[in-house]
This record gives C-alpha cells, structure tokens and sequence, in this order.
C-alpha cells in the first residue's frame, strides 16, 4: 500500500502507521511544505499520484482523475469548507475523514480562556499596562465577576463544543447544546478516554438551529463551534443579536462567515455584547481597514486556538487507527457527510 503523506512524518509518527501496515510505502516531501494548508503541487502531485491513501490538510481540484488508485484520503483539519473548490464530494470512490476530535482540547481551553479574560477583565488591565496606567481597585472591582454559576450555550455540539461543555462544567457553569439534530445526543466521532461528553448528558437543555434566538436569550457566555456550511453562513446576523442576553460574551472557534461580522460589531458597539473572542474572522486574514483591531472589548487570534506542537503526533494517532479500519473493511471514524459538507 502506498500512503502518500503531505507531512515530513517524524520516526515516532511513521512508527505508529508501520505498526498498523508494516509493509506501507510511505511517501513524504524531503522539505517541511512552507505553508501546509495549501496544496504545493510540485512537492504533492508526485507523491499522491499512484498512491493508494492521502493524509494531508487540503486536496486540489481535477485531484480523482489525476490519482486514479486513491481510495481514502484523511485530512489533518475538521472543517472541509476547503473542498468546495475541488469534485470530492462527488467522488463516492474516495473516502473522506477528518480531524474532528484531534485539537478538542486545546481549543476548548482556548475558549475557556477567553471567557476567563473578559471576567477577570484582563483585556481591561492589559490594555491599561500598554498605557502605563494603574487602574484604581474600587472603580475596577465592580466589573469583576466569575463564570460559576453562569449560562454557556454552545452552538454546535461537536467534539471541540463537547470538550467545552466538560471544563464548563469543571466550573459549575449551566451548559446549553444547540446542534443541527438535538434529538441525537450521542458522539461518534474520534476521541481520547476521558475527554468530551459522548454520550451527551451534560447539557440542561438541548436546541435546534431554528431555536437559535431561545438559546441566545439564555447565554451569558456564547460559543460558536459550528461547521462552516452553507446552511451555517451568517448563521448570527443582527436578528440573532437583537435577541441575544445583554453583556454576554461571545467566543467564536468556528469559522468567521457563520457570522455576519457588521451585526456582531454593531452589538459590541452598542453592548448587546459585552465582548468577543475571535480566533476566526471574516476574512481572514483580517483587513487592516477593520475596526476589530481596535476594540478594547474584543479579543484577535490568528486562527491559532488549535495549535500545539504535538498537533500532528495526535492526528497520526487518529490515521493510525482509521488505516487499521481502512485494512481490514471495517467502517472509518470522522467520515464526512457528504449531503452536509462536515
């Protein structure tokens, strides 16, 4: 079997595939690839061309004729709005997995973070640092507060929004679910032991898509871990923060355009929103022109919530184990449903 490999695999990440397939060929570039996510075709074209699996972040259009023996391609990320470009999806002779689980924990810290930041209202005191200006404790204490006993609602249970949903409750935060089917509570997409809710029993209370406003009303914390999907584009608009709870705070690790970006600066403008986390923008990179950059109240990342130097070790933990499913027919973990594009 030829696995064609988009990473300069390390021995420890080549050593968990051999264990799986002993007698694969695996095909790496000689050079770490400048940027990962975009296809080099230069570097890829030869390696994918007569490989029978591809493990990489992104695929380039025409890519199913081009490799003719490409069964099954396992990509590094969990969001595929990247496909869009290419005929994948239409491609039932190849199978498509993603990363889903893989960064769960990192950014589910990143979001609770963010959220403790604008609590203890760091953001405030930082900005105030860069000032060189010592902000009286009397004036500053009344906008303390803590997340205990607080609303998170979670908009998009998945398993970045599943681990969110454990450290919330670590907190003694009340936690909401919102996802595309509420009535199917349970995960089945790839995890390490010990970490999300799999089988759905730490949300009060569960919603739809369409019950986005209710959730909204409730949430003093709002966290945004959906799929980009055209069903999810501008998915809050200026009617969803009309109806949000005033002076909640909002973390988006989603994708930028699930939100309408002049209406969430319109609310945060005008406290409807007391403040932001975004690790996504739209676009991105975010233009200079932007009044983001310079909103005390909002917090920018560089799309950054899923990084760690052990990234591609976890994810080659989950190829690993789909290569063992791939070689012995059983069904593949994060397979990606094609009729939602996640």
């Amino acid at each position: 079997m030829k696995i064609a490999s988009a990473l300069m695999l390390n021995e420890h990440q080549r050593g968990l595939i051999k264990a799986v397939c002993p007698d694969a060929q695996i095909l790496c570039p000689t050079e770490r690839l400048r940027n990962p996510v975009v296809w080099d075709s230069e570097v890829l074209d030869p390696l994918i061309k007569d490989a029978d699996v591809f493990i990489g972040h992104r695929a380039r259009p025409g890519l199913a004729e081009f490799a003719p023996r490409l069964r099954w391609i396992q990509f590094l990320g969990a969001g595929i709005d990247h496909l869009k470009i290419t005929d994948l999806l239409q491609q039932d002779r190849i199978i498509l997995t993603n990363a889903s689980g893989v960064s769960a924990t990192w950014i589910a810290e990143y979001v609770l973070a963010s959220m403790l930041l604008f609590t203890h209202r760091f953001h405030v005191t930082m900005a105030a640092q860069r000032r060189h200006e010592w902000i009286g404790f009397t004036s500053f204490m009344a906008g303390v507060e803590a997340i205990r006993g607080k609303t998170v609602g979670i908009l998009g249970y998945g398993s970045i929004g599943r681990e969110t949903a454990r450290l919330c409750q670590a907190h003694s935060m009340e936690v909401l679910a919102l996802k595309r089917n509420p009535h199917h509570r349970a995960d089945n997409s790839w995890v390490r032991p010990g970490i999300g809710d799999p089988d759905g029993t730490i949300p009060s209370r569960w919603f739809g898509p369409d019950q986005r406003s209710q959730i909204l009303a409730l949430s003093d914390y709002v966290v945004v871990s959906l799929p980009l999907t055209p069903d999810t584009r501008h998915f809050l608009g200026r009617r969803e923060f009309d109806a949000v709870k005033r002076g909640a705070y909002l973390v988006n690790v989603g994708r930028g355009p699930i939100i309408d970006q002049p209406a969430m600066i319109e609310a945060l403008k005008d406290g409807r929103l007391s403040g932001a986390g975004l690790d996504v923008t739209d676009p991105e990179p975010l233009n200079a022109e932007s009044e983001l950059w310079d909103m005390e109240n909002v917090i920018l990342t560089p799309h950054s919530s899923g990084a760690r130097r052990t990234y591609y070790d976890v994810g080659c933990e989950l190829f690993a184990e789909n290569l063992r499913r791939f070689i012995s027919g059983a069904e593949l973990i994060n397979q990606i449903d094609r009729q939602h594009c996640y």
